[in-house]
């Protein structure tokens, strides 16, 4: 039995009750959420997830952290470090995105050492097998597909990301009007480019039906990934992705018919001024879904510095109803991250996620701000390093400046204003 089926006959499962523990809500309203479809948990069956995480509706902002080898740096050695960093900064789950070296190995080796939830993006695979075995990343069958989610379900993935927008239908949409990027995902364009070479419909839509077996055999959620989203400003709202998003909408009432849990993937590059727009239409389009937006990044010129663009884009979109924010590291565009780019960008996400949080009146939130401030009051600055997002940073600044008065700070020194509003203020 699913979460999602559990809930539709009123079943509080153990696992509601301790997210709805960790939320600081009733486990019956939980139930309730997964029930309409407004909330996932993602967890494998197969799994024992030491921290696992509810993301939805009425639950705090969650951050994704993506990891994985390439084809010019397979060391899962190093993916490891980006896990335990990612983990270490907050992040409540981690996909792993590896195209080099023994992919299967890899998810084995970050299923086994992660905490937190853990996604995939099966396709990456489908095509790395191809072409090991067939000469080509195309040349591959619908077979292949349906083995691969089937093998990664067995491993034990919490939540899948497959395009199963990217059709005939939404690709006659993206020719009609040119984008400056075209398809900038990568599984999107790998659809996308089968579909042309075959000349026929995706297999993750032409055989939705049987993912959709896979997925309820082993509780995975579906994450339906946004194959046509804008990898530029100007690309952003356009047909070909609204075309896509009432795409996936039909498909998330066919999961959750099924009783698969399921969640949309959004934008993208996206101007501020679009951003809760975009938010709006996936509520309307695809019934309330979680909504799991990648950014969105609000600038493209932003290079070296796109985990900030990507957190500006990421506050607005999480406080106008986004569910789940998938971290841009400041290498993005340009390399494959570093431990520090993951450290960053998890921080970057965090910071967007508890602002939004603030605005969804979330108690937790407002109480660690309330907290924060009156550290600050009180000079106590042991207290705001703990409270603090990224304590070691702050730690870090804190002792390498040496004030002449210890309970201030260099930027002020004696002229501190919370200092002097103690006896100016006194009553």
């Amino acid at each position: 039995m699913t979460q999602l089926e559990a809930a539709k006959i009123n079943i509080i499962t153990p696992l509601m009750k301790r997210i709805a523990a960790d939320e600081g809500m009733r486990a019956g309203k939980l139930k309730d959420l997964i029930k309409s479809g407004k909330a996932v948990i993602p967890h494998n069956k197969n799994r024992l997830i030491k921290k696992p995480c509810g993301i939805g509706a009425g639950l705090r902002t969650k951050i994704n952290a993506n990891i994985g080898t390439s084809t010019d740096k397979s060391e899962i050695k190093y993916e490891l470090k980006k896990l335990d960093t990612a983990i270490k900064y907050g992040a409540d789950a981690v996909m792993d995105l590896s195209v080099g070296g023994d992919l299967r190995h890899s998810r084995r080796m970050v299923i086994k050492h992660s905490s937190i939830p853990v996604g995939s993006v099966p396709v990456y695979e489908v095509a790395v097998n191809a072409e090991a075995k067939r000469g080509g990343f195309l040349n591959f069958t619908h077979e292949d597909v349906l083995d691969t989610l089937e093998t990664q379900a067995k491993d034990g993935i919490d939540f899948f990301t497959i395009h199963s927008g990217v059709t005939k239908k939404t690709i006659a949409a993206l020719k009609k009007k040119k984008r400056i990027l075209g398809i900038v995902s990568r599984g999107g364009a790998i659809t996308a480019s089968w579909i042309k070479k075959n000349n026929k419909e995706n297999p993750f839509y032409e055989y939705f039906d049987e993912i959709l077996d896979i997925c309820y055999r082993y509780d995975v959620t579906l994450s339906l990934g946004d194959g046509l989203r804008p990898g530029s400003i100007m690309d952003a709202t356009d047909k070909a992705q609204i075309e896509e998003l009432k795409t996936l909408g039909e498909l998330a009432q066919r999961a959750k018919k099924r009783n698969v849990q399921v969640m949309i993937e959004g934008p993208g590059h996206v101007p501020l001024n679009e951003i809760r727009k975009n938010m709006e239409l996936e509520k309307k389009y695809c019934h309330n879904a979680p909504f799991y937006v990648l950014g969105p990044l609000v600038t493209d010129v932003a290079s070296g510095y796109d985990h900030i663009s990507s957190a500006i884009g990421g506050a607005i979109a999480a406080s106008s109803g986004a569910d789940f924010l998938c971290y841009v590291t400041p290498s993005e565009h340009l390399r494959l991250p570093s431990v520090e780019d993951v450290r960053e960008g998890v921080i970057a996400a965090r910071i967007a996620g508890h602002a939004a949080d603030l605005v969804k009146n979330r108690k937790s939130a407002i109480k660690w701000d309330i907290a924060m401030s009156g550290a600050r009051r009180s000079r106590d600055w042991k207290t705001q390093i703990k409270l603090s997002v990224d304590p070691d940073k702050a730690r870090a600044y804190r002792n390498s400046s040496k004030p002449g008065i210890t309970d201030v700070c260099t930027m002020c020194g004696k002229y501190c204003s919370i200092k002097l509003n103690e006896e100016c203020l006194r009553v």
